[in-house]
C-alpha cells in the first residue's frame, strides 16, 4: 500500500525533492514520478504537497526555476538545485540518518 506524503517525516519531502534535482533540472510532474519510481511505489507525492514544497524551496533559493516547453510542447516549470540546496541537502541527510539511527535503537529488541 503507497504511503502518502502526508505520512513522511516534516521535512522529508523537501529532502527527497532535493535529491531527486541532484541529477539535473526537472518540471514538478517529473519530480513526482521520479520519487514514485525510486521509492517502487512506496512514495506517492501529490501534487498538493509538492508544489507547497517547491515553493518553500524557491524561498529558501534552495531551488531555482524557469519556464520552458516540454517535449509534448507543452509549458513547463523547471527547477534547479542551487549551491546553497546542494550544502542544504547535505546538513539534511545527515539529520535524517541520526533519527534513522536513534529509531533503529529504540525498535531494536532488548538484549538480555
Amino acid at each position: 500500500m503507497p504511503t502518502a506524503t502526508r505520512d513522511l517525516l516534516p521535512g522529508t519531502l523537501e529532502m527527497l525533492i532535493l535529491q531527486t534535482l541532484r541529477g539535473g533540472a526537472l518540471h514538478g510532474y517529473a519530480i513526482a514520478q521520479h520519487i514514485q519510481q525510486t521509492s517502487q511505489d512506496v512514495l506517492q507525492v501529490e501534487e498538493g504537497s509538492l508544489y507547497p514544497a517547491l515553493q518553500r524551496l524557491l524561498r529558501e533559493r534552495w531551488v531555482t526555476a524557469n519556464w520552458g516547453i516540454s517535449a509534448r510542447n507543452r509549458k513547463v516549470r523547471t527547477y534547479k538545485l542551487t549551491p546553497a540546496g546542494r550544502k542544504q541537502l547535505g546538513r539534511e541527510i545527515a539529520g535524517f540518518a541520526r533519527l534513522l539511527e536513534g529509531i533503529g535503537r529504540v525498535m531494536r529488541p532488548a538484549e538480555s
